[in-house]
């Protein structure tokens, strides 16, 4: 049986190692000093383009040094967020191996000396700020690593009826050790430490890692006061995929149906048209202003499951699938490795360099998909109007006169798209090579073949 007691309890007295009530301790609020001005032009969430950095790996020397290196790279595909993977002091106690897992945070107000220390993380998000994008940092709420110095306070963690501090129930997760979020010491440190980067780095938000392990009233508590901190706006991701996750006050969360679902249809044969159904059951439940994340992968998923290549079927189809990924209804997320078609998995665990000088032609494909997103708002508010067959996803997006129509076959053999008939006799520019293109009753796509296309009639 877990130890742990109600937080309602905790929230009228405080709690000492042993779980017993006792008097709240009055402290004054926590200060904290502003590090530069806060950046004016962080995006909304449904206008967010974000790419996750995985540090380790982005650079031979795996440093902030080498992702500042790159970001004209990351500026030139049209990128508007960057989410940096945990950049915190790394547990070495009970370590996975490696390196260490950086989601076994041992000071969440420290910087991991292999990436560099405060003042290079904060030339990061300047340099960042002065391409116009915004900085998130990846937050681990739910564990720290075993050596971690909140250790010296067992009520803060989540404990067996020996009062062992145990790892999180129901993982393999052995390197870290679960928190106990009805305590109400621990929850205001965490919180401190979550205004701390705003300010002393100038941090623009977090991508908050497994938010669904975590109570959901903490997250309402934490956002809020986030949310407080005067003149900043700031950008809340949640690793979750559930509808109260908005009702926490999380502005973008995961749409791991819609990944799951289009992966099956590359790689078994599922329909195209499950593409649609995924994507409006998923937005069925989601409140004005807040946007799904959609993604052909991150970091787990090239870490342990597959790379897109591996995962869709080649480099055609995994430009495909991130077309039809990009251009539906969401805030689109790239990988650092998959512009160039990376195809072996990636480690966060280890250095494992990026070859940065592989496949400039799919490079060049994204930075053009990426270039249309952007230009055009219909793929951001416009209306998704779709069109049934198994082999081809087809769908037309309509926003303030303009209407594109994106055709992408989803299978590894030629196939014929016969015209729906309110297009027919209609004119059309590719926005990916420039060609124009008048429709008559079919379209025949190749393999894996895609167009964005703008009507021009």
């Amino acid at each position: 049986m877990l130890k742990k007691i109600g937080f309602l309890a905790c929230l009228m007295f405080a709690c000492d190692g042993n779980d017993q009530p006792k008097p709240p301790i009055v402290e004054e609020e926590e200060e904290f000093t502003q590090y530069g001005a806060p950046f004016d032009k962080v995006p909304d969430p449904q206008d967010v383009v974000l790419y996750e950095v995985n540090i380790r790996a982005f650079s031979e020397n795996g440093d902030f040094q080498g992702v500042i290196d790159r970001l004209d790279h990351i500026q030139n595909l049209g990128v508007n967020t960057i989410w940096l993977m945990p950049i915190h002091p790394v547990g070495q106690v009970r370590s996975a191996g490696g390196l260490g897992s950086p989601y076994a945070v041992r000071d969440y107000r420290g910087v991991n000396p292999e990436f560099g220390d405060l003042d290079k993380l904060r030339e990061l998000v300047d340099e960042a700020h002065a391409r116009n994008i915004a900085v998130i940092l990846d937050w681990v709420a739910n564990h720290t690593s075993w050596d971690n110095a909140w250790m010296s306070n067992p009520s803060w963690y989540t404990r067996d009826g020996s009062g062992q501090i145990i790892p999180p129930p129901g993982t393999n997760w052995q390197d870290v050790a679960e928190l106990n979020y009805d305590n109400f010491d621990m929850r205001e440190a965490m919180i401190n430490a979550m205004k701390y980067w705003v300010y002393e780095a100038n941090i623009d938000g977090y991508r908050f890692d497994a938010v669904e392990f975590v109570p959901l009233d903490f997250w309402q508590q934490a956002l809020g006061e986030l949310n407080e901190i005067a003149g900043r706006k700031l950008i809340f991701l949640g690793e979750g995929g559930n509808p109260d996750n908005f009702t926490a006050g999380f502005q973008i969360n995961y749409a791991f149906d819609f990944y799951n679902n289009i992966k099956q249809v590359f790689s078994v044969g599922r329909s195209a048209k499950t593409i649609f159904t995924t994507h409006e059951a998923e937005y069925a439940y989601i409140p004005a202003g807040a946007v799904k994340l959609r993604y052909t992968t991150n970091h787990d998923l090239s870490a342990w499951e597959a790379t897109p290549i591996e995962a869709f079927g080649g480099e055609s189809a995994a430009l495909s699938a991130s077309v039809i990924t990009v251009f539906t209804s969401a805030a689109p997320l790239i990988y650092g490795s998959q512009e160039v078609g990376r195809e072996n998995k990636l480690s966060f665990f280890d250095r494992d360099p990026i070859d940065w000088n592989d496949n400039q032609e799919m490079l060049e494909s994204y930075r053009k998909i990426f270039s249309i997103y952007n230009e055009t708002e219909a793929f951001r508010k416009g209306d998704l109007n779709w069109f049934d067959h198994d082999d081809i996803a087809a769908f037309t997006r309509t926003y303030a006169g303009e209407e594109y129509l994106v055709i992408a076959n989803v299978r590894n053999a030629e196939k014929v798209w016969t015209v729906d008939d309110t297009l027919t006799s209609t004119q059309w520019t590719d926005r990916m090579s420039g060609d124009s293109l008048a429709f008559g009753e079919t379209v025949t796509l190749p393999p894996f073949g895609f167009f964005v296309l703008k009507r021009s009639d």
